[in-house]
C-alpha cells in the first residue's frame, strides 16, 4: 500500500477556486480520490486563524474528515495588506516526512514550492503530486512534480 503525505495550502487553494471557478474545494471528493487505499501517514490542512465562527466551522470539518489543522495567526499589517504564509511550515513538514512516505500530495500553486518538489523528487526520492488550478498553479511547479491534477469539475463543490 502506498504511504502518503498529503498537505494542503488552505489559503491558496481556497482563493484559487474561487478566483478560478467562482466555487468552492471539496475537500470530501480530495480525500475519496487521493486518501482512499493508501495509508496516510500525515494530512495537514495549513491555515490562517482570523477567529470567526464560520472560520472555526470548517476548520472542525477538515478535522472531521481527517486532516490535522495547523493554524498561524492572521496578521494584518498598518499598509491594509495581511499576511499569512505557511511556504517555510509546509516545506519544513514535507522534508520531515519524505523518509516515511513513498508520495507527497501537495494542493497549492505556488510556484515558491517547485524547489521543494525537486528536492523531495532527487534526493529522497519521493513521488510528488501536486494539486493545483491549472491556469493558476506556477509552470515551474507543473514542472518539477511527478504528476499535475487540475482542480476541475470533480473537486468542486
Amino acid at each position: 500500500m502506498e504511504r502518503v503525505a498529503i498537505l494542503v495550502d488552505v489559503q491558496n487553494v481556497y482563493y484559487t477556486t474561487r478566483q478560478a471557478f467562482g466555487r468552492h474545494f471539496d475537500y470530501n471528493a480530495f480525500w475519496a480520490r487521493f486518501a482512499t487505499g493508501r495509508e496516510v501517514v500525515v494530512a495537514n490542512a495549513y491555515a490562517v486563524e482570523r477567529g470567526d465562527a464560520r472560520q472555526r466551522q470548517f476548520q472542525n470539518i477538515l478535522r472531521g474528515i481527517g486532516f490535522c489543522v495547523k493554524l498561524k495567526p492572521f496578521i494584518q499589517r498598518r499598509d491594509g495588506s495581511a499576511k499569512g504564509d505557511w511556504d517555510v511550515g509546509i516545506t519544513l513538514d514535507a522534508i520531515e516526512v519524505a523518509p516515511q512516505v513513498d508520495r507527497v500530495v501537495l494542493v497549492s500553486g505556488d510556484g515558491d514550492f517547485d524547489l521543494l518538489v525537486q528536492r523531495l523528487r532527487e534526493r529522497h526520492g519521493v513521488g510528488v503530486t501536486v494539486v493545483g488550478v491549472a491556469r493558476l498553479t506556477a509552470d515551474s511547479l507543473i514542472r518539477a512534480a511527478s504528476d499535475f491534477v487540475p482542480i476541475e469539475e470533480s473537486l468542486l463543490l
